[in-house]
């Protein structure tokens, strides 16, 4: 991947929901910005074919399969960064999941449970997991949660999903202030509707859905997965020192109207 120092040159990072969309995306460039990944999802297939491709670009990543809902999986993909790059520098806590539809009198209780739990739970499990390593190592670390426009303000998602986006910004803010004296720096993206698999699988289902879905931008388009991912590059590298319990908008304008 050339001469250029990168980004993130020479840190170790943990991308979780990696086997597509903006995890997907951040991979490839993360690594391409100098980092050693280590890519989360459940689709181990996925995972292996992106490893393969970074490693064909010159870079370096590793595939640690598993659920962010499973506090076990998590853990042993913290292991897999320390044992295959020798300590873990950041994290992508990017895995979520949604669903359209239903008003919240018309939401099942299953729809709930596992909206808040990959979501909210899956950010949880992350940090519990993430920022003992990084303390253990004595060098700090930085952290990237992907909240949404959902976790400020009132959208077009289910009710559950905007709970457990604001959620997610909560746990962002709560961590922040506990350790940010111990040099761990922890930031969210506020992402707006982006064109990932999910959102596209979506809009098969309510072709309407990307037309409502930037009606209130100021850029009335979807954003690419990479546009999210530079953002979380710039926060996790040493450029965005001084930036910590943020919730930054990579909306299109969306929450500045």
């Amino acid at each position: 991947m050339g001469d250029r120092v990168g980004l993130l040159q020479d840190k170790t990072v943990l991308i979780t929901g990696s086997s597509s969309g903006i995890g997907a995306a951040a991979a490839r460039l993360f690594a391409s910005e100098g980092a050693a990944v280590v890519l989360m999802a459940r689709r181990e297939d996925e995972l292996c074919r992106l490893a393969e491709e970074i490693h064909a670009e010159g870079g370096h990543a590793a595939v640690a399969a598993g659920d962010v809902t499973a506090s076990a999986d998590v853990a042993r993909a913290v292991t897999t960064a320390v044992q295959r790059f020798g300590r873990l520098d950041a994290a992508f806590n990017n895995a979520g999941w949604g669903s359209i539809g239903s008003q919240l009198h018309e939401t099942d209780d299953a729809v709930f449970d596992q909206i808040m739990d990959v979501n909210v739970r899956g950010v949880w499990n992350c940090l519990k997991q993430q920022i003992p390593m990084m303390l253990r190592h004595g060098a700090g670390g930085a952290i990237v949660n992907t909240s949404s426009t959902a976790g400020a303000f009132a959208t077009g998602a289910v009710s559950p999903y905007v709970a457990a986006k604001h959620a997610v910004l909560g746990l962002t803010r709560a961590a922040a202030a506990e350790y940010g004296q111990r040099g761990i720096r922890i930031n969210a993206l506020m992402v707006g509707s982006t064109r990932t698999e999910l959102m596209e699988n979506a809009m098969l289902e309510v072709p309407q859905l990307e037309q409502a879905a930037v009606a209130r931008a100021i850029q009335p388009r979807l954003a690419e997965p990479v546009e999210i991912a530079r953002a979380a590059a710039w926060l996790l590298s040493d450029q965005a020192s001084f930036v910590t319990g943020g919730a930054v908008p990579v909306d299109g304008g969306c929450s500045a109207v």
